[in-house]
């Protein structure tokens, strides 16, 4: 296909002002034809900056008439499944933000209307595609820890430690921190390890919010620690938190892969990535220490080492991905991550597992496909 592929997006958020829209402006073959956000007044100003032609407050009347191929759902977690099958339904291409849905139910029901459709779906998980993570995915693939026995994998912030409103803490509109970083640490177990057979979660809501307009809320979890097992029958743990406070560092992911043959370690924060391996002797007894592993520079291309959104700019990755898809009428090759509505439909499970794992206060069964 040779002609630019036009892009509606929904939603003026920071998912859209800081990685969708300026990912897909730099894209030649991509043409940002429509916005559409509730407040005009913003949306407007968003179009201007990125030269978008058409501006809407109704979805519907976006998809409908602006004759658009393709969608990007940036909007919270309970409005994915109304304006992702709205899309669909018209036969446009899909692109949506992490989680897929507020449930495995919808996130099963918007998997197989891509599917049936024919159209390209992605879910936007942000981090796979970052350089040092797409490394530490080639090590596995190249044998580094060989079989996978365990792993312990953290993410957390402190923008939730405040007691004003937000939508990811209204039980009625999201999951809570499980569903906001949770989700990153699910695809990326799944990534790395496998997929989860079993969990055993407890939730936690350190925070007395808000709700919206005086009214009661049902509040959602600010931290969450979930036990999974995994289908090759390695063990894990995964703890989130949007409460923790560290300071400046803004947020910390920090992820430890143990092997039968070695152990990678990866920490990130404030921007700044590092990895480090040790690698057992030919006899299996261990290694003497720990060492750093530089990125390749192949990862990084022309990617400024301190510039975390350059890389959805300047690479074949995210929104830009998506558009490269459209245009070849099939996933690129490469090493680069693409994860489908499939992918959101398995993070969704684990989730739906969790909370009524944390409910029912037992092992879950996460759901197959």
């Amino acid at each position: 296909m040779s002609e630019q592929i036009r892009v509606g997006v929904i939603g003026t958020g920071l998912a859209a002002q800081y990685l969708h829209l300026p990912g897909l402006k730099s894209h030649p073959g991509a043409h940002l034809s429509a916005i559409c956000g509730r407040d005009r007044n913003r949306a407007a100003e968003m179009a201007a900056k990125y030269e978008i032609p058409a501006v809407y407050t109704d979805y519907h009347e976006m998809i409908a008439k602006a004759g658009l191929d393709a969608v990007v759902v940036a909007t919270p977690d309970d409005l994915h499944y109304p304006m992702t099958m709205a899309a669909l339904e018209a036969g446009l291409h899909v692109l949506c933000e992490k989680p897929l849905a507020y449930d495995a139910a919808q996130a099963r029901a918007m998997y197989q209307k891509a599917e049936a459709a024919g159209v390209q779906h992605m879910v936007f998980f942000t981090y796979p595609w970052q350089p040092h993570y797409r490394y530490i995915h080639q090590l596995l693939a190249d044998g580094y820890v060989g079989h996978p026995r365990h792993c312990q994998m953290s993410y957390v912030g402190g923008y939730g430690r405040t007691p004003a409103y937000g939508w990811r803490f209204d039980a009625q509109r999201a999951n809570g921190a499980l569903g906001d970083l949770g989700s990153h640490l699910i695809q990326f177990a799944r990534q790395y390890v496998g997929e989860i057979a079993r969990v055993s979660a407890h939730l936690a809501t350190f925070v007395a919010r808000e709700g919206p307009d005086g009214q009661a809320l049902a509040p959602a979890n600010d931290a969450s620690v979930l036990a999974v097992e995994f289908a090759n029958g390695a063990h894990g743990t995964l703890q989130v938190s949007a409460v923790a406070d560290i300071a400046k560092r803004g947020q910390e992911q920090h992820l430890v892969l143990y092997g039968e043959t070695g152990t990678l370690e990866s920490r990130t924060f404030s921007g700044s990535s590092e990895i480090s391996g040790a690698r057992s002797g030919s006899d299996r007894s261990g290694s003497d220490h720990f060492e750093t592993l530089q990125i390749p520079d192949e990862y990084w291309g022309d990617v400024p080492r301190d510039d975390f959104f350059a890389i959805f700019q300047r690479q074949a990755v995210g929104g830009r991905l998506f558009v490269d898809a459209i245009r070849e009428g099939k996933v690129p090759d490469g090493r680069m991550p693409f994860p489908t509505f499939y992918d959101g439909l398995r993070v969704q499970q684990v989730i739906d597992a969790a909370l009524a794992s944390h409910r029912e206060g037992r092992w879950m069964a996460v759901e197959e496909e």
